[in-house]
Parts: C-alpha cells; structure tokens; sequence
C-alpha cells in the first residue's frame, strides 16, 4: 500500500482541519452553554445546526458513505484521515458532517439493502440531515455480543409485521429528530439456521405500541449529542410488510455488513480522540510546575508522552491498513484486520486518555476538560459493536486453522 495520501484526501483534510480550528472548536463552549438552557436535555443546540449547514455548504457533507450516488464516493483508505480529525471532538464533528453513528450504519444499510420507496422514505431525509434514526438490537435480557440470542419477535399478520420485544442502549433514540428505528428481531425463532433466524425492518418511532421508555447512563454520562441511549419496548407494534429490510432471514447477514465499516470509523475516530488527549497532555506538562521543576520534565510524564506517540503511530497504520484491505479485497478479506484494529484501538486509546487525565490531576475528571467524556466513550468501545472478547475468540480461531 502507498502511504502517502492521494490529492482529494488532501484536499479534504485541508478544509476539514481549517473547518474544526474555526468551526468546530469555538462551538464546543458554545454548544455546552446552549444545552443549559435547552427546554429538553435531549433538544439539538442552535449552534450544532449553525455547524451542519456550514458544513454541507463546504462540501463537507456525508463524506463517508463510499457510495457516490448518496454520498461523497470516498474509499475506506481516503475517509480514514477524515474521521480521525472529526474524532477529536467526537460530540459535535461528526454529527456537523452528518458522518455520525447510528445514521451512518443505518444509511449504509439502506442504500445497500432497502428497495426504492425505503430509500426514497427514510434514506433521502437522513442524507439531507433532516432526521435521526435509531438502530435497535442489544436486548437486557440476553447476551447480545451474540446476536443469535436476540429475543424479539417479528411476527407475520396478513400484510402486516407485529414486534415484540425489549431493547436497550439504543443509540440515538432519545433524541426527538430520531423518526425512525432500524429494529432486528426473530422472524423463524425455531430455524433449523441459527444466523437465519433473524430479519431487519423499519419501524417508525410514532408507531403505536412502540415506547421510549428512558435514557441509559454510560458512566454517569446520558451523550446528548448523539442522541442518548435508550431502552425501548415494541409492545405488538404494527407496520407494513413493505417495510421489511431485504428477506425474511436476512437480518444476521445485514448486522455483518453493518458492522465491519462502523468497527473501523470508531477506530478511526478514536485515534483523533487520541490526539486530543497527548495535545492535551503536552500542553498541560509544560504548563504547570510540581516539585521544583515543569511537569514535562518529569520522567514519568515523558514516558507516558513518548509511548502515546508511538501507540498512536502503530494505531494508525494498522487502521489504513484495514481500509486498504477493505477496499482491494472487501470486508471479508479484511476480517482479521477489522477485528484486530477493534481489539487494539479502544484498549490503548482508553490508556492514552487516562495518562491525560493523570497529568490534568483533578482537571482532568472535571467538566472543564473534554478528557473524562472522551475516556468514558474510548472506554464504550470496547463492548460496542461486539465486545473485545469475541473478537479475540474469533481471530485466535483463525490464526489456529492454519495449524489444524
């Protein structure tokens, strides 16, 4: 793979970076302040929509949908430095280039996989950043790292879908722009196929039967700006037939496909939260004086500087190798890298942030800092989207099959 970055990635991140330092940065005091004053915690700042519209008038709009008819048409490898500068301030950038999860995987799934009136009824507004969705499938009562275990039904009646079922930690639902849900649940719960079991279908959030019930907590955070997490119960919701997503059966497949492109823009994102985090860091060290002498010229601190930078370094390269892969031989073909970025990333960007924290002292917990709301995403990811531990069972099983 060539290293060097081709000439639209450049000029991309040329605007993108003249677009955060004059744009995004200055609208995070402004957007926190806002929300203090907002008649619902849940409602969008003004300045978040100021950011959106600036945004689209750039150019800098949709970026990573790699289909060109809906999006900007950029590959994996060219979106990669993209999303790493939107993830230093993971809470606005993305959602101001309406390149935020979970509208992005919901986008990709419909552009993929919906027929012409889905795509026409809820892509074509999602794209235009007009509304929010949802995608619902991690269930309280089992173990949903394995998605075989989801307990929702989705019952045929005539021309209709009946849902039942509990979900939780539905990202984005809280939010009162979120009209519609991406909702995967068991259509043949007794299939002789396990992974044919399940099916997707669209379920709008003004659906009777269907209640938000509360917003879940994520170390004592509730995420605003990404809409919260919510537990939602499907109390026999009713749509039309029409609104299943593909066939009946197809839902683990649509969750595989879903997954593998938003595994590698959290990474991506999280190694600009990294960034952050040692910018952060470094300024705090040659700023303040403890026992005689600055903070960067502690030891200690200068170690936990130079082993971010090379973390960070390594990061990054596995993660456009990942991309590379993903584009020359599809998501399969780069299904170890994917997990692998997924298992390295969040562990060692959690460690970064928390070395910040340390150097920041009490700052570094406060809200005058982004570092504890950053630690506490970084720290997420590493059970969003399938928790490390599955995907060291299935990367230790494909690097044993070659000695079987």
């Amino acid at each position: 793979m060539d290293f060097a970055f081709d000439a639209r990635t450049e000029e991309l991140r040329s605007r993108l970076l003249a677009f955060m330092d004059e744009h995004v940065y200055p609208a995070e005091a402004v957007a926190h302040e806002q929300r203090t004053r907002l008649a619902s915690p849940w409602d969008t700042p003004a300045v978040v929509e100021d950011l959106k519209a600036e945004a689209r008038r750039q150019g800098l709009w949709n970026l990573f949908l790699p289909d060109a008819e809906y999006g900007a048409g950029l590959t994996n490898l060219q979106y990669a430095p993209l999303a790493e500068i939107t993830g230093r301030s993971p809470q606005l950038a993305p959602t101001a280039l309406n390149c935020a999860a979970p509208d992005t995987g919901n986008m990709e799934v419909l552009a993929q996989f919906g027929d012409e009136r889905q795509r026409k009824q809820w892509l074509e507004p999602l794209l235009a950043g007009e509304i929010r969705s949802a995608f619902a499938m991690t269930e309280p009562e089992v173990a949903s790292s394995d998605a075989t275990n989801i307990e929702t039904r989705i019952r045929r009646d005539g021309d209709e879908y009946v849902i039942d079922g509990r979900k939780w930690y539905i990202s984005g639902a809280m939010n009162p722009d979120c009209t519609i849900f991406i909702v995967m649940g068991k259509t043949d719960p007794d299939g002789e196929d396990i992974r044919r079991q399940q099916s997707m279908i669209l379920v709008p959030r003004d659906t009777p039967g269907v209640e938000v019930r509360r917003a879940m907590q994520v170390y004592g955070y509730e995420d605003h700006y990404h809409g919260g997490h919510a537990e939602v119960v499907f109390d026999g919701a009713r749509v039309p037939a029409a609104n299943l997503i593909g066939e009946e059966g197809g839902g683990f497949a649509i969750a595989q496909a879903r997954l593998g492109p938003g595994r590698i823009h959290h990474c991506m994102r999280l190694i600009g939260m990294a960034e952050r985090a040692i910018e952060l860091m470094c300024h705090r060290a040659v700023s303040r004086t403890a026992f005689g002498k600055p903070l960067a010229a502690q030891g200690q601190v200068q170690a936990w500087i130079a082993d971010a930078r090379v973390t960070v370094e390594q990061l990054r390269l596995l993660v456009l190798k990942t991309a590379w892969l993903m584009d020359t031989v599809g998501n399969r073909g780069a299904h170890t890298e994917i997990q692998a970025i997924k298992i390295a990333t969040p562990r060692a960007v959690v460690d970064i942030i928390d070395k910040a924290v340390q150097v920041h002292g009490a700052g570094g917990v406060s809200q005058d800092f982004p570092l504890a709301e950053l630690w506490a995403a970084a720290r997420t990811l590493k059970l969003a989207d399938g928790p490390d531990e599955v995907h060291q069972r299935s990367l230790a099983r494909r690097e044993l099959k070659k000695y079987a």
